[in-house]
Order: structure tokens, then C-alpha cells, then sequence
């Protein structure tokens, strides 16, 4: 961590704005430091019951999970629509060490704002004067000063482009970053990005400097989805803090790891990301496969994805029948061989604090869609340098 990291966290701690001093140690900033990941150890797993109440909000559809140093607590943003309540995120306690995961405690909850401090409407309760919905996919907190940033997938049949928003710890907008035309979507024409499967992922960079952003899936002009027969590529944007594009690489999603029933759907695409170095992040793959029976099956696998020697594609107006050079990636971890009985929907993912032996600590979540035939579950992981 920079001398004027840990200055400017003691000035906001003073000023009260922090709720811990002790958030200007090294130790306590784990989420802003370089990472060495070689493998996982699987510790334990905890759950969140289905439609759990808390402060008069129904908890679920979590999509984005970040460790926030300064305070101790977690993040955790739902991708409800403001249908259930209004567009929302949660501060939690997960406690655990080295050799188990002993409990999540929810200890608040904090709406979305807009500018004016209002919260977002529905889809059924938008106007012309206040049309955004918001479905809010990735979060994380500000290494600086604490704030919130998050991103949202827009609406292609609305016609509300995705975003990256800066807001301050009561959820109200400060920012939002200007972004490419790329993302753009453009109801009436297959350009732009599609539907649902846009800025999955956000991640800062070891030094706070920067964010990484990542498209669940590709643009129209960069190709089709991916298949069993065929992968795919996505791209993986580094912005400045005020949104310039610094670059972008193309990242190889793998094929459709098992056949669909006849009829029946299947996708492939990246849920999360997480910043290990200045070249390097976790990239967590989720594939829904649904059966002759009707029945999803998920499969995830873990990468960790190396720029180095990629191509910066930022201007590239398509990726399809174009040359460059991808991303290179290494399997970190497939799920399946963690032998649970459920691997869910897992689209939220952060670094957490250190076990006593120095290694950090990674934490897995699920995304249950408010469905009872899913669950919520948080999968927690020693990661093992290389």
C-alpha cells in the first residue's frame, strides 16, 4: 500500500468517515494488495435461507460480494430490480479461520440512491421523468476512502444502456463513468451489447488507481455466444477512475461444458472477476446447463487470466475475423471437484482478510434469484501461493 493511501484513510478515519483507525495498517487493506494465487484449499461452506427477511427486505439474488478492509464487514448487492424492495445492498459478518466457516451475520442495509437521494423504481413503477431501472451485477468498496462502486447490466428492451457507477456509503450516485459507444445497446438492431450479459464483473487494481470491467458475454460485432461445440470471447476493460479506457483485452470463454436436453438452454459466460496483479485476475466461468428434464445444472470453473503478452483491442470495432492476440488463462479450480452435493448459480466473488499463516482468504457466492429450487450459499476458500 502507497504512503498516500494510508494518509488519506487517516484523515477520512478521523474525520469520521471510517468506522475503524485501524484500517490504515497494511494489514487491514489485504483487498488492495497484489495477490499470489496457485491453487485453493475448500474450507467450508455457510448459507443464507431462502427469502430471509431483514429490515423489512426479502435478502437474495446476491450478485456481488466485496470485503470492505477499513470496517471488517462485507458487501454483499442484490440484482433485485426494486421488485421486492428497492435495489439494495448489505453489510454482513462472515466469521470463520483457517479450519471452518462458522456463520454469516447480516448486520444492515442500504438502497441504491439516485442524485437526488431517491431510491430506483421497478420496472412497473418507471416514468418518463424517472425511467431507470437498475440490475446491479458486481460491487466493490472504494480502497480510498470506502465509498461504493457498482455496476448494472442496463436493459436492451428498455433501452437502458449498462453502467459503472460511483456512489457515496449511503448508496447515493456520485459518479457515473462515460463508457465506449461499444456499450451501448441498441434495442432495434443485433449491435452493442446483448441482453442481460453485460458488466458482470468489477475489480480495482492492486494500487486503487484503476477498475477492471468484464463482459458476462460477447458484443454482437465481436462474434456469436458460445456452444458445445465452440467458446468464445469477451472483453475485459481497465478504466481510469474517471472512466478513460486505459485498455482491453479479449478474453477465451470456454465451450459449453455439457450438451443441453433437446430444445432446452444452455450459455457459458464470466460472472465475476478479481484482480490478483497488475497482469493478472481471477476470472470465475458459470455455465447453466438445462436438462431433458427441465433441470439446471451448473458448472464453474476459476481461471486466472494473464495480459501480458495480450493484444489491447480497446480499438478494435469488432473482434470477429479480426488478429490479435488473447488472453492467456490458467484453471485455478473446477468446482466439480470439490465433490458438494450443490454448486449453485456463483456470480459474486472477493478476497477477504488473512489466516494467521499470511495467506488470504477467498470467498465464493451464489445468486439464488429468489427461487426455491436454488440456494444462497457462500463457499469459502485458503488460497495457496504458487
Amino acid at each position: 500500500m502507497t504512503f498516500a493511501l494510508v494518509e488519506r484513510l487517516a484523515c477520512l478515519a478521523v474525520a469520521g468517515l471510517l468506522t475503524a483507525c485501524a484500517a490504515t495498517g497494511p494489514q487491514e487493506m489485504v483487498n488492495n494488495a497484489a495477490k499470489n494465487v496457485g491453487s485453493l484449499r475448500f474450507i467450508g461452506e455457510q448459507r443464507i435461507p431462502l427469502k430471509t427477511q431483514f429490515e423489512g427486505t426479502t435478502v437474495g439474488g446476491i450478485s456481488g460480494i466485496d470485503y470492505d478492509a477499513a470496517s471488517g464487514s462485507w458487501v454483499l448487492a442484490s440484482d433485485d430490480r426494486s421488485a421486492l424492495a428497492p435495489a439494495r445492498f448489505y453489510r454482513a459478518r462472515l466469521h470463520y479461520g483457517a479450519a471452518s466457516f462458522d456463520a454469516v451475520t447480516l448486520t444492515g442495509v442500504q438502497s441504491f440512491r439516485q442524485r437526488d437521494g431517491s431510491t430506483y423504481p421497478g420496472v412497473q413503477a418507471r416514468t418518463p421523468a424517472n425511467p431507470e431501472v437498475i440490475d446491479v451485477e458486481a460491487v466493490r468498496t472504494d480502497p480510498v476512502d470506502g465509498s461504493i462502486w457498482y455496476t448494472s447490466e442496463g436493459d436492451r428492451r428498455l433501452g437502458l444502456d449498462p453502467f459503472v457507477r460511483h456512489a457515496a456509503p449511503d448508496g447515493t450516485v456520485l459518479a457515473t463513468l462515460p463508457l465506449p459507444p461499444m456499450f451501448r445497446v441498441w434495442p432495434d438492431e443485433e449491435r452493442g451489447t446483448r441482453n442481460n450479459v453485460t458488466f458482470e464483473g468489477l475489480s480495482f487494481a492492486p494500487d486503487g488507481a484503476s477498475l477492471w470491467v468484464s463482459l458476462e458475454s460477447p458484443l454482437y460485432e465481436d462474434g456469436p455466444l458460445p456452444t458445445p461445440e465452440h467458446g468464445a470471447v469477451s472483453r475485459i476493460t481497465r478504466l481510469a477512475r474517471d472512466g478513460t479506457v486505459l485498455a482491453q483485452y479479449a478474453y477465451p470463454v470456454d465451450p459449453i461444458p455439457a450438451r443441453p436436453g433437446p430444445g432446452k438452454a444452455s450459455d457459458n459466460g464470466i460472472s465475476e472477476i478479481a484482480v490478483t496483479g497488475e497482469d493478472t485476475l481471477l476470472v470465475l466461468e458459470r455455465s447453466a446447463v438445462q436438462g431433458a428434464d427441465g433441470r439446471y445444472r451448473n458448472h464453474l470453473r476459476l481461471y486466472e487470466m494473464d495480459v501480458h503478452d495480450a493484444s489491447d483491442v480497446r480499438e478494435l470495432p469488432a473482434l470477429a475475423g479480426a488478429s490479435y492476440v488473447p488472453a492467456a488463462k490458467r484453471l485455478v479450480l473446477d468446482f466439480a471437484k470439490l465433490g458438494l452435493p450443490t454448486i449453485d448459480n456463483l456470480e459474486a466473488m472477493s478476497f477477504g482478510p488473512r489466516l494467521p499463516n499470511g495467506h488470504d482468504t477467498l470467498v465464493v457466492m451464489s445468486d439464488d434469484n429468489f427461487n426455491r429450487s436454488q440456494v444462497t450459499q457462500l463457499l469459502l476458500f485458503e488460497v495457496l501461493p504458487r
